[in-house]
């Protein structure tokens, strides 16, 4: 699987870790940064990941930064992402079995490399459920999108 990742400054050591544990699984990883622990702005790093998601370049995304949070909102800005901040396995499994999220977002201050990595895992393998209610909420949400 082809997956783009993107980071700042404080997600950087979990994108390094993230980025070697996806290639290692054999799945290709477009980087678009951070390259370093120099203090950067997270929403550049979550709109470029975003948009190689929403333009079709790569299957996934993951973006990183202290809390996941205004990473992940950058994301969302992104029409056709839908980013989900996730702190364990069970809500990776859900945002991709209901909502088809295509994009995962990740705290690096929140939760560990393991368990990281256990949810980097989930978010890649579980597939959209395709339920109608499921799939109308999704359409629902792209409706909202200006």
């Amino acid at each position: 699987m082809k997956i783009s990742i993107g980071a700042d400054h404080g997600g950087f050591v979990l994108k390094e870790s993230i980025v070697a544990y996806l290639k290692e699984k054999g799945h290709e990883v477009k980087d678009f940064g951070t390259y370093s622990k120099e203090s950067c702005d997270y929403p550049v790093f979550g709109q470029k990941a975003a948009e190689a998601v929403a333009n079709g370049e790569c299957e996934k995304g993951i973006v990183i930064c202290t809390t996941g949070i205004g990473i992940s909102i950058a994301a969302n800005k992104v029409k056709g992402i839908r980013a989900a901040l996730c702190t364990d396995p069970y809500m990776a499994e859900m945002t991709r079995f209901h909502n088809d999220a295509n994009v995962l977002a990740l705290g690096a201050n929140i939760i560990g490399d393991g368990l990281a990595k256990k949810i980097v895992d989930v978010f890649l393998e579980t597939e959209f459920s395709g339920g109608e209610r499921h799939q109308r909420r999704i359409d629902e949400i792209g409706a909202i999108e200006k």
